[in-house]
């Protein structure tokens, strides 16, 4: 028995360890089926806080796709904007620069055409230039020249008939102007020859013993000149006794009376007036104020005569006009009977109005007839009747 028990131990000690075997891995799978499933139910929430983070995401996803969307509307719109602004400041601004730089190439080709102008009249300024030079370089176009100017300064300021050009005197000389003087004096003579060489040859002299050889030789000059036109041109009873000596530069002028004293010292004892274009125009000035004063004197019968007519025409406008104011006191004297007779009425018409009436036997205001009565229904109304103017 105990055998048996001893053998049915040993039989059942395998069974035992292997039902505790199959329990332990039963119970391991047991394990592992609720860890698996623990997993499982970790996994699956795991996945559903995913999924909803996903659609928290997927939610916050679309609306910053709408917040982004609007904003990028927004960003488009504005960009869009500013793109138009900038584009109409640019065209404006281009506009206003082509605007600017036509009107600046206009400008400058109207400056390049008053250039062009002002190069035109240079140029001719120098040919004149040049024929002036070409005329003071030669002694006759250059006597020509100051008689000229000379010419020109006389006939503008004196009438026709008052002076004449190269007219010949009782010696055969001819000199360039005589002038008319009034009250049946003799003419007044104008010499235009200046002598000119020795001059430029002081001003082209390069050293001060050249310019003083010059200044010696100009001096000379000019004393034979005047001295020249002395003995030809002043002729007793013919011409008066003083003469003129034409010098067609102010600057000429100054010179020689600042640095030529003697000179015109000499001319003066000559009776030679050394005159410069202004003095002799102030000259001509005064002689044709003396002719205009002749004139008048010479006219002065005829004034006197207009005058007296002149005094008559008054007199009789002085006499029509006394007249014409009787005519105007007789229209004011009737005037002012006409206005006092409206006064009357004026009065009349206000106290009938103001219903004023005089009792009977009252007397008519401005006279002695009695106011007829007119008698009515509601009682005795007077009514004057008045004769008056």
């Amino acid at each position: 028995m105990v055998l048996a028990c001893f053998a049915l131990a040993l039989i059942a000690i395998p069974f035992v360890l292997l039902g505790w075997g199959v329990w332990r891995s039963g119970r391991a799978r047991l394990r592992h089926q609720e860890e698996a499933l623990r997993r499982e139910q970790a996994a699956e929430a795991r996945l559903g806080e995913l999924l909803k983070a996903q659609a928290e995401m997927q939610g916050r996803l679309a609306i910053m796709a709408d917040v982004f969307g609007s904003r990028q509307a927004e960003l488009n719109q504005s960009i869009s904007q500013r793109l138009d602004g900038m584009t109409h400041r640019l065209g404006t601004t281009i506009t206003e620069q082509t605007k600017s730089t036509h009107d600046n190439l206009r400008s400058l080709q109207e400056r390049l055409a008053v250039i062009d102008a002002a190069q035109n009249n240079i140029q001719s300024l120098a040919k004149d230039v040049v024929g002036l030079q070409a005329i003071l370089s030669n002694k006759q176009t250059r006597g020509a020249f100051g008689q000229a100017r000379m010419e020109t300064i006389v006939a503008d300021g004196l009438p026709m008939g008052a002076f004449a050009f190269q007219a010949t005197l009782s010696n055969g000389s001819r000199p360039d102007c005589t002038i008319r003087m009034p009250n049946g004096s003799p003419p007044l003579v104008i010499d235009a020859k200046f002598p000119l060489e020795a001059w430029n040859a002081i001003r082209d002299g390069e050293t001060p013993e050249q310019r003083k050889i010059a200044s010696q030789q100009f001096r000379r000059d000019l004393d034979v000149h005047i001295r020249d036109i002395s003995e030809k041109y002043l002729i007793s009873g013919e011409t008066q006794d003083m003469a003129f000596l034409f010098v067609p530069s102010e600057s000429i002028f100054a010179e020689i009376h600042e640095n030529f004293e003697g000179i015109v010292q000499k001319a003066h004892k000559q009776r030679v007036v050394i005159v410069s274009p202004s003095l002799l125009m102030l000259s001509i000035q005064v002689i044709q104020a003396v002719l205009k004063d002749q004139r008048m004197r010479e006219q002065a019968h005829l004034i006197q005569g207009e005058v007296i007519r002149l005094m008559e025409d008054l007199n009789r406008l002085d006499d029509r006009t006394r007249k014409l104011q009787g005519h105007f006191l007789a229209a004011q004297k009737d005037v002012d009977q006409i206005l006092t007779s409206s006064d009357k009425l004026v009065r009349r018409g206000a106290k009938i109005e103001a219903m004023e009436f005089d009792m009977p036997g009252d007397k008519v205001e401005g006279g002695d007839t009695p106011a007829k009565m007119v008698e009515n229904r509601t009682g005795l109304l007077k009514l004057r009747v008045v004769d008056e103017d």
